[in-house]
């Protein structure tokens, strides 16, 4: 069975040395991604009067914070409990604040995986 495996990083430092032991893993298309969570716009946000749907214009007078978001498809829950062991590895306790959140999701199909 394939899964994806989505880890949001917190700290951009972390992400070289992550995606080399993805990498080393012989983890196949990482995909990454700049993204950044509401929680961290209205809670870091100098202003107190975000929009529960903020608009592009809101966003952009918010101080910004970027996560990585770095996913991938795979092949075998041993795969997956690698990435896992090898993430806990290098970025810890994800259960602290501010560290990341990671989960797996099975894949039905996939078409395109080489």
């Amino acid at each position: 069975m394939n899964y994806m495996v989505l880890l949001i990083v917190n700290d951009l430092n972390i992400c070289p040395t992550l995606l080399d032991a993805w990498d080393a893993a012989k983890v196949g298309g990482i995909t990454i991604l700049e993204s950044t969570g509401m929680g961290r716009i209205r809670e870091d946000s100098i202003r107190d009067d975000i929009p529960m749907m903020p608009s592009l214009s809101d966003v952009f007078r918010s101080r910004e914070h970027h996560h990585r978001t770095i996913f991938s498809v795979v092949e075998g829950e041993e795969m997956v409990d690698r990435l896992i062991e090898i993430t806990l590895e290098i970025m810890g306790d994800l259960n602290r604040p501010d560290t990341g959140v990671l989960f797996v999701l099975p894949v039905s199909r996939v078409v395109g995986l080489h």
